[in-house]
């Protein structure tokens, strides 16, 4: 498996978050080589000046934190983003739709984005904590068939976040072409490795660091 570090979305999305914070994330990711840094879209263009040159990538959340944004708004903050230097897009599916099993509805605003990214990387945030596993199901055929690349299990501000049990379901109801990103809730070495065993191949998380350096003191004990 490679070094955990190349999973990891390196994230700040509280309303709170400073561009000191920001300079932070920036600084981390570059140093220990996360696979993204995910911030809000006003930290986008600011973000991606500061990465030019790096091999981590711009990620940032569209229809956050609810999803109930029209398709529309999800679009035009889609190419404003990508315009601003974004390369991967996470968006929040229509929750309300998955609930109400209208999942034509939801396909159709995963593929506003998908249309609106341009080619590039879009993670599609569906909020299992509120889904059944039926609807967990449908909506992520609705995003296979949208076009999107990723399927993601929460944002981290509903009332729980990313499950074993959730990401090993996920995986079963996609395309080989797609993929699963882990998110909300993971704040330790053997959390992200469980969701990496269960089927995900990224990890959103605040706690980058930590995790890592807890990678390194594994193997520093390994080799004593």
């Amino acid at each position: 498996m490679a070094r955990i570090a190349a999973y990891i979305d390196h994230t700040a999305l509280k309303a709170d978050t400073t561009e000191e914070m920001i300079d932070q994330l920036v600084e981390e990711a570059k140093h220990y080589h996360f696979a993204s840094v995910c911030v809000n879209p006003t930290w986008v263009y600011h973000v991606a000046q500061a990465l030019k040159g790096t091999d981590v990538k711009v990620c940032t959340v569209v229809g956050f934190p609810l999803g109930a944004n029209t398709s529309q708004i999800k679009a035009i903050e889609t190419r404003d983003a990508v315009a601003n230097g974004a390369d991967e897009i996470d968006m929040v599916i229509n929750i309300a739709w998955a609930k109400m099993h209208a999942y034509d509805k939801l396909e159709s605003d995963i593929l506003a984005v998908v249309n609106a990214a341009e080619g590039k990387i879009v993670k599609v945030i569906l909020e299992t904590c509120l889904l059944s596993d039926e609807e967990i199901d449908e909506a992520c055929k609705a995003a296979a068939r949208a076009g999107a690349d990723f399927v993601k299990t929460s944002t981290g501000f509903s009332k729980s976040g990313a499950s074993v049990k959730a990401v090993k379901r996920m995986k079963a109801a996609i395309p080989s072409r797609m993929k699963v990103k882990a998110a909300g809730g993971i704040h330790t070495l053997d959390e992200a490795l469980r969701m990496i065993e269960a089927g995900a191949e990224r990890i959103g998380a605040s706690a980058g660091v930590q995790i890592v350096k807890e990678e390194a003191e594994k193997k520093c004990e390994c080799r004593k």
